[in-house]
């Protein structure tokens, strides 16, 4: 398998998306997490938007920020449990053109040591969508965290080997193939 990394840190432009009938901004600890996160590690924070746990309210932000050439990634926080308002998986699943069906297992698997079998109902989830990786996480501070400190925050990374997904996002050649 060829490495796809780089010397220096490509900062990513990120967007992140909260999905909740009740939080606001003021009190988004989930979202904020993910905007601090990532801009501690030296990417841009796109833009922050919440949204209701409606289907289409969240396909509408999302699809915006998938045309959109400059928004690499898309973190949404939110809906993707078993209530019956969570409905991020199925607004989502729609849009990718292609699904990173590892990052729901490995989050799952790394959700055990911290909650034990209710990881069993968190139906996280990634795709790639026109060049925007789109991640799916549960609406908890702590879920965040260990999606973002766990999987995001080193996959985002261009340094990472042996392959990441910057040079899936990247719509210029920053990084380069060696093999």
């Amino acid at each position: 398998m060829g490495q796809h990394t780089t010397d220096t840190l490509v900062p990513l432009n990120i967007a992140v998306l909260t999905v909740s009938d009740t939080r606001t901004f003021d009190n988004d600890t989930s979202g904020g997490y993910l905007a601090e996160a990532l801009t501690g590690e030296n990417h841009e924070l796109a833009a922050r938007a919440l949204v209701k746990d409606d289907i289409y309210q969240i396909r509408a932000q999302v699809s915006a920020w998938i045309a959109d050439p400059e928004v690499q990634v898309v973190i949404i926080t939110g809906g993707t449990g078993f209530t019956e308002r969570d409905s991020t998986p199925e607004a989502i699943k729609p849009l990718l053109d292609k699904e990173v069906e590892g990052f729901g297992e490995l989050f799952r698997q790394l959700s055990y040591d911290e909650i034990g079998t209710s990881t069993v109902q968190s139906r996280a989830l990634a795709g790639l969508a026109n060049r925007t990786l789109i991640a799916c996480l549960p609406g908890s501070t702590g879920a965040c965290r260990t999606g973002w400190q766990k999987i995001l925050s080193r996959q985002l990374d261009s340094r990472q080997g042996p392959c990441n997904f910057v040079p899936h996002l990247t719509r210029s050649n920053a990084c380069e193939t060696r093999g």
